[in-house]
């Protein structure tokens, strides 16, 4: 019996996450190098960037006359500035192979900061090996070079800034995240509703002026007299995705997938998602009203810093990871390098959803299969769409009693100083 709990308590105590962490780090390094060495490397859209950025090099600056083999330039500008930077330090793009280990590096840099926003929201030790056995995101990184890879390795630096209370660099990395790909945008809702109730209207209304001034300094170079052209491109709203290339919604059929009516109706799912989470589960550390909230948006509550004693790392991490899950589940297509949006959240997300731990590694290993099944068939995008729908209404319902001991207790003490 005293073996057993010991095993158990390993598996569940949060402090032993310390030393696991890097071990997991290590033996994920070991195995980046050995997939580096032994798998040929794939080309998808490597080449195509360094075109663009050749062109950019001659001065270009418009974006509709940006173009590499597999299209148009359609990514913000930290995109343009990173690959810039990969291109120099890659002989204009013809060593794979010193490309492979910098995008080892930011794999193992991006899994770093992963395992501290884990354990910052105390996230038990026995998901933590579920964030390196990924086949799929190590692909997308060292044998693709997908830009995902720095999106998303901005997005989880500003989820771990915000979890240690540095609201302007937190918002910082976000920006940076979202002007390489738009992607990053889908968290936004709850980034707003982290901020708002953390530090009040006035000083997120300042955040919220920090990400805005950001996007357009980080775009001034394209925007003097190209402006339209940047905008359009690089934040391409109603950009169509093929249906060949869905990894989510292939068990529809093309008609379908490609009508008004279909796009119309996962944007609605979207919007009444978000509302739903914002009414029931967001705005719960404020403990009003809904139309008693929306005054917070005016006005700082006289109980601002009771308020925001109750926005805790794990509170923190699963507002935002759940905007980002709800955003994927109703996206009309999703490709396969946006897996590195949705495999480090899952782990987190099931766990918080309060399921046996048997039931999170079935679906975290439904959801593996799921997305390196190449072409995806009505089966495997059923899959994806299914493990993203059940985390979701996990998450709400794992996550209905949170707070409820506030109204007795006032509230958790304050983690972390301002």
């Amino acid at each position: 019996m005293e073996l057993i709990e010991q095993v158990l308590d390993l598996a569940r105590n949060p402090k032993h996450t310390r030393w696991l962490s890097p071990l997991l780090l290590i033996a994920d390094a070991a195995l980046c190098g050995l997939i580096i060495w032994k798998i040929p490397y794939t080309e998808i859209d490597w080449q195509a960037y360094m075109e663009q950025v050749e062109i950019y090099l001659t001065g270009e600056r418009d974006y509709k006359n940006i173009e590499g083999g597999t299209g148009p330039l359609v990514y913000p500008a930290v995109h343009v500035y990173i690959y810039r930077a990969l291109y120099a330090l890659t002989d204009r793009g013809t060593n794979i192979l010193l490309a492979q280990i910098i995008f080892g590096f930011v794999y193992l840099v991006n899994l770093a900061v992963v395992m501290a926003c884990y354990r910052l929201a105390k996230a038990p030790p026995y998901i933590f090996p579920l964030l390196i056995l990924s086949k799929r995101l190590h692909s997308i990184f060292m044998l693709r070079c997908f830009n995902d890879c720095f999106a998303v390795l901005g997005l989880f630096l500003a989820i771990y800034a915000y979890q240690r209370r540095m609201w302007t660099l937190g918002s910082f990395l976000y920006t940076t995240g979202l002007n390489v790909k738009m992607t990053a945008l889908l968290p936004l809702p709850a980034v707003g509703m982290v901020l708002l109730q953390s530090i009040g209207q006035s000083r997120a209304i300042t955040q919220a002026l920090i990400i805005g001034q950001m996007t357009i300094a980080y775009g001034y170079p394209f925007l003097h007299r190209e402006t339209p052209s940047y905008i359009s491109r690089a934040f391409q709203f109603t950009r169509q995705f093929l249906y060949k290339w869905t990894v989510n919604w292939r068990f529809v059929n093309e008609e379908t997938f490609l009508s008004r009516g279909f796009s119309l109706s996962l944007l609605g799912a979207h919007v009444g998602l978000l509302a739903l989470f914002t009414i029931t589960r967001w705005t719960k550390p404020a403990q009003r009203s809904t139309s008693d909230f929306l005054k917070l948006i005016f006005n700082d509550p006289w109980d601002q810093e009771r308020i925001s004693r109750r926005i805790t790392p794990q509170f923190i991490m699963t507002t935002i990871l759940t905007a980002n899950a709800i955003g994927m589940l109703c996206a009309r297509s999703l490709h396969y390098q946006f897996y590195a949006y949705i495999a480090w959240m899952t782990p987190f997300l099931l766990w918080r959803a309060g399921f046996h731990p048997i039931v999170q590694y079935s679906l975290w290993a439904a959801q593996e299969w799921a997305w390196n099944i190449y072409p995806s068939t009505e089966a495997s995008s059923l899959v994806v769409v299914s493990v993203l729908a059940v985390t979701v209404a996990g998450v709400w319902w794992g996550t209905r009693e949170d707070f409820e001991d506030v109204m007795v207790n006032g509230g958790p003490e304050r983690q972390h100083a301002d």
